[in-house]
Formats: structure tokens, sequence, C-alpha cells
């Protein structure tokens, strides 16, 4: 079978390849994949920064975000189900991961499916934990190759929501820097808790952001204070400059993640004084545990009867797995690999 491989470490090294298809073991479900959306971590990991290939391998299957349908019956589920998958799994032996929330393993040695020590899924068949599988329902169809980066947005809000719920509050106002994918759908997420949202970005517009009724901006500027605030642009300045717009109160939330080398400013008085006295915080999140992706699969599918053609727009690109280069060089919206 065909699979999107790479050598971690090696900048141009990502390929398709012939791989030996997988044979079930004991609790495992043989899926075929049909689609895997592409993110900027798997752009890192082609471009050399990033990813960890399994022990026995000095190649890593690429693709976390699955979308594919139950090859033959399995218990707990029937052949022609729509499936994704969790991305990362449990240490064993961390206080979270025996709490069921690998998303906030102490240890770092969880594995991630397509980039951490677990091989992904971008080839034609996956032997799935059973465990590990998320239904996805038929009305949604290819729009669940969206659950992924969606369950990273409901995670991120359900810790947004906690964090500011510590003390009386109310989030009736929220600002998104970036409207890629991971903006946009967290700018519908907002707008399905009918929160009043503006979206910022460098385009002059954005149709996907306004049809689910957000504002839309290319500037922060007079557009006061926000409850939440969450950067998915991935731009350390920005991160540093959400604290300034955040209300008494306010959360912001990192999504985005800039590894370069640099040095950014914060104003003094707006860090060491009225970050102080106006109660904020700011939290990083990453990855999502089981019962975010059972809320992004809601969340997608409320979307779908609240604003349908929106939703469809949100992939712009669906290449084969042979032109797996088109597809992280797009750069406009959501790009997914096509292998069924």
């Amino acid at each position: 079978m065909q699979a999107l491989v790479v050598t971690p470490g090696v900048e141009g090294s990502a390929r398709v390849t012939e791989r030996t298809a997988p044979s079930p073991a004991d609790g495992e479900v043989l899926v075929r994949v049909l689609e895997v959306g592409v993110c900027g971590t798997d752009r890192e990991i082609v471009h050399g920064g990033f990813g960890i290939a399994p022990g026995d391998d000095d190649r890593l299957v690429l693709g976390h975000e699955l979308l594919g349908v139950v090859e033959r019956d399995a218990p707990g589920f029937a052949k022609g189900e729509l499936v994704a998958a969790t991305v990362r799994r449990s240490c064993g032996h961390c206080l979270a991961c025996a709490e069921s929330s690998p998303d906030s393993c102490l240890t770092g040695d969880y594995l991630e499916r397509g980039i951490t020590r677990l091989h992904g899924f971008a080839q034609e068949l996956v032997a799935e934990d059973a465990r590990e599988l998320v239904p996805i329902p038929g009305t949604l169809g290819r729009l669940g190759v969206l659950a992924e980066p969606t369950s990273i947005c409901t995670r991120a809000l359900r810790h947004a929501q906690t964090i500011g719920g510590r003390q009386p509050w109310r989030l009736e106002r929220a600002l998104v820097l970036g409207a890629g994918a991971v903006g946009r759908l967290m700018t519908m997420l907002l707008r399905l808790h009918d929160v009043d949202v503006w979206t910022v970005s460098l385009e002059a517009h954005d149709e996907l952001v306004e049809a689910v009724g957000a504002h839309y901006a290319t500037s922060v500027d007079g557009l006061g204070r926000f409850d939440l605030v969450v950067e998915a642009a991935g731009d350390a300045q920005l991160m540093a400059d959400s604290i300034g717009l955040l209300a008494r109160g306010g959360v912001a939330c990192l999504i985005g993640i800039d590894g370069r080398e640099q040095r950014i400013d914060v104003a003094g008085r707006t860090l060491a004084f009225d970050f102080v006295l106006q109660n904020n915080v700011v939290f990083g999140t990453v990855n999502a545990q089981r019962r975010d992706w059972d809320a992004a699969v809601q969340a997608l599918e409320a979307a779908r009867r609240r604003w349908p053609d929106a939703l469809e727009g949100f992939v712009k690109l669906r290449v084969p797995l042979d032109r797996f280069a088109d597809a992280f060089a797009e750069r406009g919206g959501k790009a997914t690999l096509v292998l069924a």
C-alpha cells in the first residue's frame, strides 16, 4: 500500500513509498483512510524541524487528522462506518494519563500519531485501537476530516471557560487572531455559543468568518477589549500583544506555535500593572482528550445544520497523495490528502 513518509529531521525527505498493509491485532479495527488533513505541525515535520520516528524505524508515516471508513466488521464497529481517531496516546506512568488526560501528559513520554514515536494516517490502511476511534455521523461525510482541528478548539474553549469561571465572569466578547483553519474553526465554535466574535487576519476579507456571523478586520486597532483572546496565528509578538487586549478578568488562550529564536516586546505597565489589577490569565493549550473529540463532532454537526454552505468551504484544497507538495504549500485554507 502507498504511504507518505518522512525521515524526521531531514528537510525535503517527504516521499510516497510502498509499505506493507497492516494486520489488525486483538482490539484493533482495520480502517481504510479516506482523507488526511494537513496542518502547520505537518509542515514543520516536512521542513525537518520536528517529528520523532517509532523506535524500530528511521521513517515516520505522516498525518494525524484522519477521516476513514471501517474496512470490515469489528467489535463495536460496523463495516462502512465513518471514523476519526485521537492523536495523543498515554505515556502510561503519570497522573494525567492515568486519569484519561494524555493531552495534559506530565512526562512528555506520550505517543502521537504521525508526530511522535507513532506512525500516522497518511497511508491506505490503518490498524487502530478501537478505544481511540471516534465515530463520525454519516451526515457530516467528508467534513469529518475537520474533527481533529475542531477538537483542538473545543479543548481550548473548555479550558478558557474553566479558567474564566474561577471567578464571576461571562464570555460575551472574543477576539480570534489568525484566520487559518484553527482560527476559523474557533470563530465558528464561539459563534455556536452566540459570542460576539472579531476575527483578525492580514487578508482583505474572509467570507467564511462573516458567513458564521462574526466580524472581520485586518487590524486590532479600535476594536476595544475582550473577555477572551485566542491567538491562532502562531506569532510570538501577537501572543504578547494579546495581553493588552484583555478586559477585566479576561483570558488569553495561545494555540499557535512560534519556534523562532527572537525577542518580543511587552509594555512594562501592561504586564506588571494592568495584567495584575485586572485579574487576567494567559494559558497555552495543545492536543485534546476524548471528551473534546466528542464535543468537536457535536459542534461540527451543529454548524452543518446552522451554516451548511460555510462549513463546506472550510476545506479549500483536496489532492491525491502524490500531490502532497501542493497540500503543504496551500496557505489560504485547509488542505487534505485524499487516499480513497
